[in-house]
């Protein structure tokens, strides 16, 4: 059977996606703002960092802007009121496998929640929509997500008691502050393996994420991408099959790259998977040049699927053309 020529460009940012949901640590430089960080349930099994203004700076990120291929970030600020692309300097998103809590520094005004409805719970302003809700501290913090981890979250601020996932904000303080993107998490729960169908050959992934004891993740996004996962398993045996996996789905890159296409080869030639007993270290290098002809193609590719991850927050029922569905400027 002949590869299908589509799959070099569909398989790659899914085993990106992978890599930002897992990430390795690094000499100790990472800062986590400590207001956001007190925010955070310490049942927490998942912290992510981005820094906004940094990613904002990247090349990467403006060609990503000039091509208008951020549908995934319109989504995020319908669902939240926040907009990464203007409003947020840094986000810190915490997951415990059932509920997301999104906790951001940036300018923030009322208005971003326009439409939602108002009440207030513990003398501090909280907007809902539905079982979501979002609440802003004060001009510069705002957090969002589903009203139990809204509220907990304010309780935790109310009583100054909060301190975070101690274990997690350990391992993330651990990662380069080189790194504009990171993550840090034990075991995958269901944060990307929801997603996917738990039958046929999607069901052994499934089976080998899961295998996963904690994950650790970073990506410097200054000259291309650069970036680094380190993911313990419960067993060698479990280690192997995921470093074999990875490497399949490699291999497979390279089978599907087009005739026409060569230079996407140094695609895949930027992937190295090691496996040393029970971990697995992915690293994945792409220079700018070939990062601007990936993007150029995905711009000319209205069909490619979407990630199977869960949307961020749900802060809006559904979509309406109506004035209250537009986030005022």
């Amino acid at each position: 059977m002949k590869p299908c020529p589509t799959l070099a460009p569909r398989t790659f940012p899914l085993l990106l996606a992978a890599l930002m949901g897992c990430q390795p640590a690094s000499t100790g430089r990472t800062s986590i703002d400590a207001t956001l960080a007190s925010l955070v349930s310490s049942d927490a099994t998942m912290l992510a960092g981005i820094r906004m203004d940094a990613v904002r700076a990247t090349p990467l990120y403006q060609k990503v802007v000039g091509s208008r291929l951020l549908q995934q970030l319109d989504d995020f600020a319908q669902e939240t009121g926040l907009d990464p692309r203007r409003d947020v300097r840094e986000l810190l998103v915490a997951s415990d496998g059932k509920d997301t809590l999104v906790t951001a520094r940036g300018t923030f005004n009322e208005h971003g929640f326009a439409g939602l409805a108002k009440q207030s719970y513990k003398g501090v302003a909280l907007y809902t929509r539905n079982q979501h809700g979002a609440a802003i501290i004060n001009s510069s913090t705002v957090i969002a997500g589903t009203l139990p981890a809204v509220r907990a979250a304010l309780d935790r601020y109310r009583s100054g008691e909060g301190s975070g996932p101690a274990e997690l904000l350990s391992r993330a303080r651990q990662i380069s502050s080189q790194n504009q993107v990171w993550s840090v998490s034990n075991g995958f729960e269901s944060l990307l393996t929801a997603g996917i169908p738990e039958t046929g050959n999607a069901a052994n992934a499934v089976r080998i994420l899961r295998a996963l004891e904690n994950t650790t993740f970073a990506a410097d996004l200054r000259a291309g991408v650069n970036g680094y996962l380190t993911g313990t398993c419960r067993t060698e045996e479990d280690a192997k099959n995921l470093g074999d996996t990875a490497r399949g789905l490699i291999g497979l890159g390279r089978l599907a790259v087009p005739e026409k296409q060569p230079e996407l080869l140094r695609l895949w030639d930027g992937i190295k998977v090691d496996q040393q007993q029970r971990t697995v270290n992915i690293t994945v290098s792409v220079p700018e040049d070939l990062l601007e002809k990936m993007l150029d193609m995905l711009g000319t590719r209205p069909g490619l699927p979407r990630l199977p991850i869960r949307k961020p927050v749900s802060l809006r029922s559904a979509p309406s053309s109506g004035p209250e569905s537009r986030r005022p400027e």
